[in-house]
């Protein structure tokens, strides 16, 4: 009678489904993080190519008129419309300019610290505020 009960089981025992599912939340712990983190750091680029942008208008608006610009529309700076970043240019005169880029609150990772970059008239960007890292 033993014999002929194991030769008609079908299905999955209540242990061997519970090891299952505690193997996908194993892998769900580690993948997912990883994933979020990744994601966050492909958003960054847009802020690099933008800011890009607004050097290489800003050189070409400083040969035609001898004075960096403040505003972003007399650059024809392109922002795409639904970015990620505000853009701004925060310091602008004869000699230098410096143009920003701040991930609006919550961060990247949804805490409070912000996520800065900044390019300044030598085209040198800089990660001002690493959420990533916070």
């Amino acid at each position: 009678m033993f014999q002929k009960f194991q030769k008609n089981r079908k299905g999955f025992t209540l242990i061997e489904l519970m090891i299952v599912v505690v193997i996908i939340g194993i892998l769900a712990a580690l993948a997912i993080p990883r994933f979020m983190k990744a994601s966050a750091k492909s958003k960054t680029s847009e802020a690099q190519l933008v800011l890009k942008q607004i050097y290489t208008m800003e050189r070409t608006y400083k040969q035609q008129f001898d004075v960096y610009s403040n505003d972003l529309a007399a650059l024809g700076v392109e922002i795409p419309p639904n970015a990620n970043y505000n853009y701004s240019i925060t310091a602008a005169d004869a000699t230098s300019f410096t143009g920003q880029a701040d991930w609006p609150n919550p961060g990247l990772d949804d805490d409070a610290t912000p996520d800065t970059w900044t390019i300044d008239q030598d085209g040198t960007i800089t990660h001002t505020s690493d959420d990533l890292t916070s």
